[in-house]
């Protein structure tokens, strides 16, 4: 194995360290670093899903260890969002595009996000169902067809809209992100097939490695403060990488 081939292990595992301590699968992340090594489009977006479900599995599970996770703020986001994540696996986009609209999505994200780095002492907001409804299947109409999990814009939307506190969105996101991820693959798969090569079987193994440490971390270690800049710092690198590749 050659240097640059470590040096892109080291770098999705420490995206998929950085993104699961906040609740995120880390696709955006995963997708921008595998453009850069020249991995097919089709191939990319499998891949960073295959990640995505295993990093994003790990983080819920520390969140929920830890009894942050709110079935009720799951709930309403995960209806419409399901159906939607496959059916937008069965799209495509032209490669430009592609990389354009998903670098817009973490950059809006971020613009969001940089208002609230102090947590809101006001109780959360109920969440309107018909809110739920549309944005849930927004995001995995994107998702699915973006190939990743959505926590990019709901963690900002939920933080943005007071609905809940940073940590129970971390776990919302995470579990929003698995749900998502699995959804999409499956409609990828039903429109073009899988295939994983055996380098990115080990960059997954990789990123699983940095999902592993990083949940433990975020839900255990860090506080409310770094959680928020962190998630930040991931949003900024990932809509760069993309943006100019």
């Amino acid at each position: 194995m050659d240097c640059s081939a470590i040096l892109i292990l080291f770098l999705l595992a420490l995206v998929a360290f950085l993104y699961s301590s906040v609740g995120h699968g880390g696709a955006s992340g995963y997708l921008a670093i595998m453009a850069m090594a020249g991995v097919a489009p089709l191939m990319m977006k499998q891949s960073a899903l295959v990640m995505n479900l295993a990093v994003s599995l790990f983080s819920f599970i520390g969140f929920y260890r830890s009894g942050v996770f709110r079935l009720k703020l799951f709930l309403p986001f995960v209806i419409a969002s399901i159906p939607m994540a496959f059916w937008g696996g069965t799209m495509s986009l032209p490669d430009a595009i592609y990389k354009k609209i998903l670098a817009v999505c973490i950059f809006v994200s971020i613009i969001r996000l940089i208002y609230q780095f102090e947590e809101s002492k006001e109780p959360n907001r109920e969440i309107p169902l018909w809110a739920g409804l549309l944005s849930g299947g927004s995001i995995g109409l994107l998702s699915g067809l973006l190939g990743i999990g959505g926590g990019i814009i709901l963690s900002p939307l939920m933080l943005l809209m007071r609905w809940s506190k940073l940590k129970e969105t971390a776990a919302v996101s995470a579990l929003f992100i698995f749900v998502n991820s699995l959804s999409g693959l499956y409609g990828q798969i039903q429109k073009g097939g899988f295939n994983l090569t055996a380098d990115l079987q080990i960059a997954v193994i990789a990123t699983i490695i940095g999902g592993l440490l990083g949940s433990y971390f975020g839900s255990q270690k860090f506080n409310t403060k770094t959680l928020k800049y962190l998630l930040a710092l991931g949003l900024t690198i990932a809509g760069l990488k993309l943006l100019f590749t």
